[in-house]
């Protein structure tokens, strides 16, 4: 029996008492905020996570070369990427804080970016953005618009934990919509908490939350120059590992889930829940390749329980599996069971009337041991490729 109580909020990252949010339009989109920051009235002790992409943009490589632990500012921008922009692009960061440290008291600022790759960032405009901002609002959800790029709504969320141990809160803002790969999913990310959490472990549970959270999801199967989540604690807060790894994990969940939901284009999210694996190694690699394949994402598309699709992903997936050991489902609706086919016209019906759903779950037991793994995608639909085929027009 849990010992603690995880109960939702409003605020997003603002629930944590000391932090302040907003966003302004600095002149990247022609309406909407494109410019936001998360202030700390003390500085914060932070860890992040980035992209496995070997092209890391400018700001990734600004905090890594700066080995930064503690922050009270993060900086961010959509609608330019700042990758691919070299040395200068790392000056540019310098040049866009600097100006910003002018302004406001700051601890080791960080910049985040997200939008087009290979342009330099119009330092100006950022410079004019920062000086619209009202440093002491704390309005989150203007913030989670600013980062927004192909999103189609904002992802935040946050919460209150308590416990015998005390109280502490949890809040947690994202964005991403397209190059969104299983491999830290191409998104930004900034969690903030009061959590009394010890330095050391913070890297080490967000990394595992990560697993199965951010790193579950896909898209498009393309994983971009900018991924970062950011977990940053005021520690103001009282903390219990158990209640923080499980308040941590609901909160990257719903954002991910989000990501998928918001997929560029997408109709449908999808579960697909691997069992029966060799081990967890083997499980993820089947999850990762459903949500990836263009056949399957097609069918879910067209609302067709083509289960030939998900068995041949299975078999070209490089993984130890055995036809007359699988088990396939839509949701409670079995096609195929250990070599023997059910996809009669009966069954057919009922599963692509399970298919027409927003949300569902597809089943794959590969009946060789324990490993397991659920992996979450969506389907590829003709705005996808209309969306970016005009990315930049």
């Amino acid at each position: 029996m849990k010992k603690f109580r995880i109960t939702p909020v409003d605020g997003g990252v603002c629930a944590v008492d000391g932090i302040y949010a907003g966003g302004v339009n600095a002149g990247f989109k022609k309406e909407g905020f494109d410019l936001g920051f998360i202030r700390s009235e003390n500085e914060m002790d932070v860890a992040y996570l980035f992209t496995t992409n070997r092209f890391q943009a400018a700001p990734i490589k600004y905090v890594l070369r700066k080995g930064i632990k503690k922050t009270n500012f993060i900086l961010a921008n959509s609608k330019n990427a700042n990758a691919l922009t070299g040395e200068e692009g790392i000056k540019d960061i310098d040049e866009i804080l600097g100006f910003l440290s002018s302004k406001i008291n700051t601890v080791n600022p960080v910049m985040s970016s997200t939008g087009v790759i290979g342009v330099r960032l119009d330092k100006e405009k950022i410079k004019k953005g920062i000086e619209k901002f009202d440093f002491n609002e704390r309005n989150s959800n203007k913030f989670a618009k600013a980062i927004m790029t192909t999103d189609s709504f904002e992802k935040e969320i946050s919460f209150e934990v308590e416990g015998d141990f005390g109280r502490f809160k949890i809040g947690g803002v994202a964005k991403g919509a397209g190059m969104i790969n299983p491999a830290m999913a191409t998104m930004l990310c900034f969690i903030t908490t009061d959590a009394d959490i010890p330095q050391n472990e913070m890297k080490e549970i967000l990394s595992e939350i990560n697993e199965n959270t951010f790193n579950a999801i896909s898209v498009d199967g393309d994983t971009s120059t900018n991924d970062s989540v950011f977990l940053m604690t005021t520690r103001k807060g009282s903390y219990d590992k158990e209640a923080f790894k499980e308040a941590l994990r609901e909160v990257m969940q719903k954002l991910a889930l989000d990501i998928v939901k918001d997929g560029e284009g997408a109709t449908k999210a999808v579960a697909f829940v691997v069992t029966g694996a060799k081990d967890k190694k083997e499980a993820k690699i089947v999850g990762k390749n459903f949500t990836n394949s263009l056949l399957v994402k097609t069918a879910l598309f067209g609302e067709d329980p083509n289960w030939g699709r998900i068995a041949s992903t299975v078999g070209a997936s490089g993984v130890e599996c055995d036809e007359t050991k699988l088990r396939i489902s839509f949701e409670n609706v079995f096609v195929y069971d250990r070599g023997n086919i059910l996809f009669d016209e009966e069954t057919e019906k009922k599963a692509h009337e399970i298919m027409k759903k927003r949300e569902f779950k597809i089943y794959v037991d590969l009946g060789i041991g324990n490993g397991a793994f659920t992996a979450y995608g969506c389907d590829l639909s003709y705005d996808y490729v209309k969306i970016n085929a005009e990315y930049r027009t």
